[in-house]
């Protein structure tokens, strides 16, 4: 944790988990300054006035300094395997990213959608904001029904704050796609990135929910002949969004 996240309003610390951490990772003690943000709101310090077996009382509390900015940015993303899905929750949170859109696909098992982490998603969310020093959580939506999300939802992700639909603000992520990302970033990118980002689950997409996905106004880009693990693909393409 590089920041301990706090309700609105909070003057102490009740987390025993947030506690363990000021106990034994930082080794804090009365007297000493803690990095606190507070839940969609700012980030500041805090000074120790107490600790207690199930509190850490604060005081000096400044919260003036405003959390970094998010991306403009929506993943679209397959259901991935259950143990990847916490990991690539807490990179995107990390990394800004606005919202989080999980779909079902093809090569996703149905399993996976039973499994108890889809409970925690909040969870991941909020170790994901104390990693990255973040106070705004991601926005998490799950979408069992391909077909109906893409055909009925997807189109508005596309549209500008009038409404418009912006041509070239989407792209999939799909290793036999003609044109490499590469090529897409030096032929469209001039002020801006995408706004909506589609990555497939291990085994990737079918061509099916490719061309779906591009007739709805996605651009199909290819990171190169390699196939990669999703969590790779996640943070290779993030990162350059974090580039502009």
């Amino acid at each position: 944790m590089n920041c301990i996240l706090l309700p609105k309003n909070a003057k102490s610390i009740s987390d025993l988990q947030q506690i363990t951490h000021i106990k034994e990772v930082l080794k804090s003690k009365v007297g000493d300054s803690l990095s606190i943000g507070e839940i969609g709101g700012n980030i500041g310090k805090a000074t120790i006035a107490q600790i207690n077996e199930n509190e850490v009382l604060l005081s000096d509390i400044r919260l003036d300094k405003k959390p970094p900015a998010k991306l403009d940015l929506t993943v679209v993303l397959a259901l991935p395997r259950p143990k990847v899905l916490r990991r690539l929750i807490m990179d995107m949170t990390s990394l800004g990213v606005n919202k989080l859109i999980i779909v079902n696909s093809y090569r996703t098992q149905k399993s996976y959608w039973q499994s108890p982490l889809l409970n925690r998603i909040d969870e991941f969310v909020f170790e994901g904001l104390q990693q990255a020093i973040d106070t705004v959580p991601l926005v998490v939506e799950l979408k069992k029904r391909f077909k109906p999300f893409v055909e009925d939802e997807f189109p508005a992700l596309l549209l500008d704050n009038k409404g418009v639909k912006e041509e070239g603000n989407a792209v999939i992520a799909h290793p036999y796609a003609t044109q490499s990302w590469k090529s897409y970033l030096d032929a469209n990118i001039k002020e801006s990135m995408p706004k909506v980002l589609c990555i497939g689950a291990e085994g990737g997409w079918l061509n099916y929910e490719v061309d779906l996905l591009c007739k709805h106004g996605c651009i199909s880009v290819s990171l190169g002949e390699r196939i990669l693990r999703t969590e790779t693909v996640v943070n290779v393409l993030l990162g350059h969004w974090l580039e502009v």
